[in-house]
């Protein structure tokens, strides 16, 4: 079958749940993991009578993410009645944005192992979740949770830019990352938080015009949604080439068989009967708001990754690391004005305070040792006073549990630094290279890599207190002569 003759095209709309303290338009709670409609009112069950009220909260966070992104602020905005039933959806409708969303266009950059890849965002809008329908019981019946109904959303969509499950999983990876940068939202998608629907179409290479494209709902894994996107291509390309068309309808993805299944025909805008929310005036933004927001917004991942790349000179490895959370990152930015030796402080993070939070289960904000303490700890390291061996095996674990205590006086309590009197090496290593003669004979005649047997030797006999520079010199100078 020419697979490789085909393109994959992809569009996405993203889902993020915001994570605000009430829903998009009453007061109910949107905690997660509640008891089952407990976080409910008259109000998100759509009762008659009831008016929706809107929540500021809502409106910011949409501003701060179109701004992340680049896109324009439309200054008036407008809520819609989207008109469709669900067993979920208590109202009978959907309150959204169609006609005036709050944010057109813009990009998000992803990198993949063939570069980087910039993403136009086609718009995002501003709506409510539906429920949650649960079909995992004993009984004979589908069971309804509406704690999650009239929970504030973000929909972003993009253009038909991604063309792999590879980049679909980039792309998803680069937005949780920034939603949670910018605090709105903690992009959990195993909660729900952050879910996709995935639009995927195929056509021969080289051809201008899009194939006829399937939606799949409701994506909330990216291993998912990558096993849907392959099998999905998979089986347009094998309909097509068998002769077969490729009917625009939406799809579901059963992960247990790892195959999509038709839900029901795609639906048009026409479908959904969409007008003006009668209940809600338009949104007009502020522009004294709207410059607060811009300067309120953080040091976004694109910006941290280029400033440790340039101003500290970290490796890729390292950048991306401290930068795959926003807090390690400004931590590392922390440490870095209490000391010049970069990329030792980024080993030390990496290696061994990022573990020992993930460990005890805390935020790097609750880790115990300030940054002037780390930044003593890599000077003892730098100066030869101390090894990096016995700093990471010792002298750390004791500076954890006396984070008053200086690294220095712990290292003296610890008898833990260095030998670098050049008198007493050299004695150490006279004494060494007289106990093997065979060995210093070897590499007098070209073996030097016995340099690392001597120095083993020296260590031992000062009981690891040799500075390793030091000690490395005077050994070349004396088995050289």
């Amino acid at each position: 079958m020419p697979y490789d003759q085909y393109e994959t095209v992809i569009g996405l709309e993203v889902h993020v749940q915001l994570d605000t303290a009430s829903k998009a338009f009453c007061g109910d709670a949107t905690a997660f993991g509640a008891p089952a409609n407990t976080h409910i009112s008259p109000v998100s069950l759509g009762h008659p009578g009831t008016l929706p009220r809107l929540n500021k909260k809502q409106v910011e966070y949409a501003i701060k993410l179109g701004l992340a992104l680049g896109s324009k602020i439309n200054m008036v905005n407008a809520f819609d009645r989207k008109n469709y039933f669900y067993a979920d959806l208590p109202k009978g409708y959907q309150i959204t944005q169609d006609r005036k969303p709050i944010c057109i266009g813009g990009q998000l950059k992803i990198t993949t192992e063939a570069g980087e890849k910039a993403i136009r965002i086609h718009h995002i809008h501003m709506e409510e979740d539906a429920g949650k329908s649960i079909h995992e019981t004993d009984g004979p019946y589908s069971q309804i949770d509406l704690n999650r109904a009239g929970v504030p959303l973000l929909e972003i969509v993009s253009e038909p830019d991604l063309r792999s499950a590879e980049e679909v999983d980039a792309y998803m990876t680069a937005m949780r990352q920034l939603v949670r940068y910018l605090g709105v939202s903690d992009g959990n998608m195993e909660q729900g938080s952050l879910r996709c629907d995935v639009n995927v179409s195929v056509r021969p290479k080289g051809q201008q015009a899009f194939g006829e494209r399937c939606e799949i709902k409701n994506l909330n894994s990216m291993r998912y949604a990558r096993r849907a996107i392959q099998y999905e291509v998979k089986r347009q390309i094998d309909l097509i080439e068998s002769g077969g068309e490729v009917r625009q309808e939406t799809l579901n993805f059963d992960p247990d068989t790892g195959r999509t299944s038709p839900l029901r025909d795609k639906e048009n805008a026409h479908d959904y009967r969409y007008f003006p929310e009668p209940d809600l005036p338009p949104i007009v933004v502020d522009a004294d708001d709207l410059r607060r927001y811009h300067q309120e917004l953080p040091a976004l991942p694109w910006q941290l990754r280029e400033r440790l790349s340039e101003k500290y000179g970290l490796p890729a490895y390292d950048v991306n690391l401290l930068t795959e959370e926003q807090q390690p990152a400004l931590f590392f930015l922390e440490l870095a004005q209490h000391t010049d030796l970069y990329k030792a402080a980024a080993n030390l993070m990496i290696n061994k305070v990022l573990p020992y939070c993930n460990e005890a289960g805390i935020e790097l904000s609750a880790f115990p040792l300030g940054v002037d303490q780390l930044a003593r700890l890599l000077a003892l390291i730098e100066e030869g006073k101390v090894s990096n061996t016995a700093a990471y095996q010792q002298l750390f674990p004791a500076m954890l549990e006396s984070p008053e205590t200086a690294p220095l006086e712990l290292a003296q309590s610890l008898n833990l630094l260095q030998n670098s009197d050049a008198n007493a090496l050299e004695g150490i290593i006279d004494q060494v290279i007289a106990g093997n003669p065979d060995e210093a004979a070897r590499y007098r005649k070209g073996k030097k890599a016995l340099i690392g047997f001597f120095m083993g030797e020296v260590m031992k006999a000062s009981r690891g207190k040799a500075d390793p520079k030091m000690t490395n010199q005077l050994l070349r100078e004396k088995l050289s002569k």
